[in-house]
């Protein structure tokens, strides 16, 4: 540990004019995929571009990709996605849903560590597209003091285009500082026991609440090519173990809950059922009540609020169904808090 006099940010034993040393903590960062900083034309269009250049979500070559997408994706695209954050944004704070929960997430965990371990752990949040930056909090972190960092990609389930994305920020990051924390990766905790057991509580509360029981429960994952999968990706494995270990959990039949895959995009084919022409056909075999969650999602966000709880809704409806029911995500129940603390902990093991 570095010998710092207490009380201050004077090194104990060096001269006058050596640079302020903060007191040694340990940073634990939580990083979601990101938000535009609003949803006019030109904030879409920085966040979308972004987005749609790296390379962990779409491998095209640039060659091929970026005259597409800067000439006429970023030019229709910002206005169709800013209508639709438009519809959920939170206007009383000016931001996100995605921004709102993550705060709230943050907050949550911050009292926990506090109350656990004292002003030795600091806790904060980036985001990898958009703000707050990892590399602004990569910064700010090591200019508080930390000497090591945690950093945790909240996805449950690891898929390139979401943890190693992260990652690779994470990192590139670090490459920028003189004095480089050590560090560690949370890695995904799809079948994490308190993972499982607060989606189970989640939907036990969804149920409990509805006059009749869904005939089926859609649990409804962001999708991927399935070239991603046949190239070593073990995101579909993954959403497939945390749908068998919640049925497990609620002791149901396997009839009773349903996996799919939802926001396709591009030609190419994705990981299937496709969320939105599965819950149509599911009205369309008499199905007239369903619930969907959405498990890969650790916050609320423009996929659950309104791509499921809009479109896929509207595609059920629009073929007969009777009675949607969307099963919002754990965002900063206490449950989930409780989780997230349990799996830091764990990789903390030796730190702290």
């Amino acid at each position: 540990m570095t010998d710092v006099t207490p009380g201050t940010d004077r090194l104990a034993h060096a001269p006058a004019d050596h640079p302020a040393v903060k007191a040694p903590k340990i940073g634990i960062l939580l990083a979601n995929l990101g938000t535009p900083d609003h949803y006019d034309y030109w904030s879409m269009r920085r966040y979308l571009n972004e987005f749609l250049s790296d390379k962990r979500v779409i491998d095209i070559p640039n060659w091929k990709w970026q005259p597409l997408l800067q000439l006429i994706i970023l030019t229709k695209r910002p206005f169709s996605s800013g209508a639709n954050y438009k519809l959920i944004w939170n206007h009383d704070k000016g931001e996100s849903p995605l921004m709102t929960i993550t705060r709230n997430q943050t907050a949550a965990l911050a009292a926990t560590m506090q109350a656990a371990h004292g002003d030795k752990v600091m806790v904060d949040f980036a985001m990898r597209y958009g703000n707050p930056s990892t590399e602004s909090k990569v910064r700010d972190m090591v200019a508080a003091g930390c000497e090591k960092i945690l950093f945790f990609p909240l996805y449950p389930q690891y898929a390139g285009a979401t943890s190693a994305t992260a990652n690779d920020a994470f990192f590139a990051a670090l490459m920028k500082e003189k004095r480089q924390p050590a560090v560690r990766v949370v890695p995904e905790y799809f079948d994490h026991p308190a993972y499982i057991e607060a989606l189970a509580q989640s939907v036990e509360r969804a149920y409990a609440k509805l006059d009749h029981r869904p005939d089926v429960l859609v649990a409804s994952y962001h999708g991927m090519p399935i070239r991603y999968l046949m190239q070593g990706d073990p995101y579909h494995c993954q959403c497939a173990r945390t749908t068998r270990l919640l049925r497990e959990r609620l002791g149901w039949e396997k009839a009773d809950i349903e996996i799919s895959f939802q926001s396709v995009f591009g030609r190419e084919e994705w990981l299937k059922p496709y969320t939105v022409k599965h819950v149509a056909e599911l009205a369309k075999q008499g199905k007239k009540r369903i619930a969907v969650i959405a498990p890969a999602f650790s916050a609320d966000c423009i996929e659950t609020l309104e791509e499921i709880n809009g479109e896929i809704r509207e595609a059920f409806e629009h073929a007969g169904g009777e009675e949607f029911t969307y099963i919002p995500c754990l965002n900063d129940d206490a449950a989930h808090i409780a989780a997230l603390a349990q799996v830091i902990e764990a990789n903390l093991a030796g730190w702290v």
